[in-house]
């Protein structure tokens, strides 16, 4: 059997489940306390009853803040009463902010004070059936760019192709020129994630190219991002590890290699297999990374919680810190995890592993940096059930902006805050009023790489088919008695440079005069050995990384390009631009094999 992790965790826990009330002493009047605070219903539409009372926001996808009096929350909606969206918190009260862009199960990325991004669902008639395919996909798998109280930005992509956009579940920004968003493996035979990287001007797919895991959380620490994925059987892995690197660290724009796997991170006990235990949800606190994850199936490992401090990863709560022989079964597991700024604690959320019958309550406790277990409670407390607060269901997400100040949404909706009763007074006072948090946004401009087309009615429901390229044709007159010179094209590609990074990558550098779609293809002889995705890239310099094996290196690399708008051009007697194409550049030679210093 599998050995229990934490005995100190589950009896805080089994005792909150038994008597319903935060363990410990009663807290002090002025220590920080949990509170269902819920925000009022946005006005109905037309046609509809208004709520005389709270209701639940739905699925709430993720919670973030950039400051105490300044959050944020993706919801899918809850039926005709809550539409799907964003809500804002301004220090006092939440408010609906944005009719558009919420998503089945949405994210968050602050890129700056009035900047950020959210996966989002595909709008509702863009989608059509396909060839023998059915309806495209429109959960989570299209991204909203929010900037100073407008929808600056969408972006999605055309289904059923190599390069669609698939469901992501997790976004974060370095800063507003770096962002990544991240999700489902990527369809056979790639290996890798889907991962978008937006550099500041333009959207790139760009794939953690070795391993075919799911990405589930993205935080960024000290500089770096760092995402966690989901080992499943059947991942596609490009070299099969019995315990394969569940965090990535992806470092900021331009430095190379751009994904480093985390080693070393203590997680498994004697026995268990690394698809035992869910993804880990992290949280990046004051010279501390968390990180936690449990069983992935209803009967399986226990609560593991690990911190990453000045490079190495600790086991707080684990297999590793329980002498052996120790077999107690836990019935939860963490839904998420939140640093608490001003201490070296975190708060964790957890849901039963078995769903009950009766409606669930929501179970929170604090864990220290030395691994002891705190404040278990659930929620509602006592003193709430006593006033009728009745359950809300079970913990979902999990944030903290500051010092005794934390909120908690459950699986329908709901809010629960931490904070002291000065903090509770100090929120009846002047709120957060920027005007890019205090309207109500309805408008979404029309999505960024799929075609656009101006028309005079309802448009068909075409847009998930691949469609032609469109047609740029057309002459220009010109004046009577003007001196006729022939204009060529500038090439779509040049400047061709390419390198190996770390004896295996290829690095391709280029550069495109105008957008397109580009794919570098490796080849052996006639057998292509490599590929990449096909990307799309707006003009400018870019580059493309390509994984190689040393003993199927190759003879040859193609670039399929096609471009997405005309290209530029100049006069044939103009000396200033070159209008030749790099057509050719050196392949590198492959790396040594067992130190005979020979080429494959």
């Amino acid at each position: 059997m599998i050995a229990s992790r934490a005995r100190a965790f589950l009896v805080a826990l089994a005792l909150v489940t038994a008597c319903g009330v935060a363990a410990g002493s009663a807290a002090a009047a002025e220590e920080a306390t949990w509170r269902l605070e819920q925000p009022k219903p946005p006005p109905p539409p037309a046609g509809v009853a208004e709520a005389n009372s709270p209701i639940g926001l739905g699925k709430v996808g993720d919670i973030e803040f950039w400051a105490p009096n300044r959050g944020l929350l993706i919801t899918a909606g809850n039926a005709e009463t809550i539409p799907s969206g964003v809500w804002a918190y301004n220090g006092r009260e939440w408010h609906e902010l944005a009719t558009e862009c919420g998503a089945s199960d949405g994210r968050i990325a602050w890129a700056g004070s009035e900047e950020f991004w959210t996966v989002s669902n595909g709008r509702p008639g863009q989608a059509s059936e396909s060839e023998g395919g059915g309806l495209p996909p429109l959960e989570d798998n299209t991204l909203c760019r929010f900037s100073g109280g407008h929808i600056v930005a969408s972006y999605a992509h055309p289904a059923f192709q190599e390069d669609s956009y698939l469901a992501m579940h997790a976004a974060a920004c370095i800063n507003d020129t770096d962002c990544w968003f991240g999700g489902d493996q990527l369809l056979e035979p790639q290996i890798g994630a889907f991962q978008l990287h937006w550099n500041g001007s333009t959207l790139e797919a760009q794939p953690y190219p070795e391993e075919g895991h799911a990405i589930e959380d993205m935080r960024v620490f000290e500089g770096h991002l760092y995402e966690s994925v989901r080992l499943s059987q059947g991942d596609r892995e490009t070299e099969p590890r019995a315990e394969p690197p569940v965090v990535h660290r992806i470092n900021p724009e331009d430095v190379i290699p751009t994904f480093e796997p985390e080693e070393l991170i203590p997680l498994y006990g004697p026995g268990e297999a690394p698809t035992e235990l869910d993804f880990l949800h992290l949280s990046a606190g004051e010279g501390a990374l968390w990180a936690a994850g449990g069983a992935a199936r209803a009967s399986g490992p226990g609560v593991t919680i690990d911190v990453r401090s000045e490079g190495d990863w600790t086991q707080l709560i684990g297999p590793k810190t329980i002498p052996s022989g120790e077999e107690l079964f836990p019935s939860e597991r963490p839904m998420a995890i939140a640093a608490e700024p001003g201490s070296a604690d975190a708060w964790v959320a957890l849901e039963p592993l078995k769903a009950g019958s009766s409606p669930q309550k929501a179970l929170v406790a604090r864990v220290s940096s030395q691994g002891t277990v705190s404040e278990a409670q659930s929620l509602p407390s006592s003193q709430e059930e006593a006033e009728g607060v009745g359950p809300k269901g079970p913990a979902a997400k999990l944030s903290c902006p500051a010092a005794n100040d934390c909120w908690l949404v459950t699986s329908e909706g709901w809010l629960f805050h931490l904070t002291t009763p000065a903090g509770r007074q100090a929120e009846q006072g002047n709120p957060d009023t920027d005007p890019a948090f205090s309207g109500l946004i309805t408008f979404r401009p029309g999505d960024q790489g799929l075609p656009q087309v101006v028309q005079d009615a309802p448009p068909e429901d075409d847009s998930g088919l691949v469609e032609a390229p469109p047609s740029y044709g057309g002459a220009f007159a010109e004046s009577a008695g003007a001196q006729r010179e022939s204009r060529v094209a500038l090439p779509l590609l040049s400047e061709l440079h390419s390198r190996l990074v770390h004896g295996t990558t290829l690095e391709l550098r280029f550069h495109l005069a105008v957008k397109a779609r580009i794919r570098l293809i490796a080849k052996r002889k006639k057998q292509v050995v490599a590929s990449t995705p096909t990307h799309t890239f707006g003009g400018g310099s870019r580059k493309l990384l390509l994984r190689l094996e040393r003993r199927r290196w190759p003879t040859n690399l193609d670039l399929e390009t096609h471009a997405l708008a005309p290209l530029p051009t100049v006069s044939s007697r103009s000396s200033a631009v070159s209008t030749e194409s790099t057509g050719l550049f050196v392949l590198p030679g492959a790396p040594s094999l067992d130190g005979l210093g020979r080429l494959p």
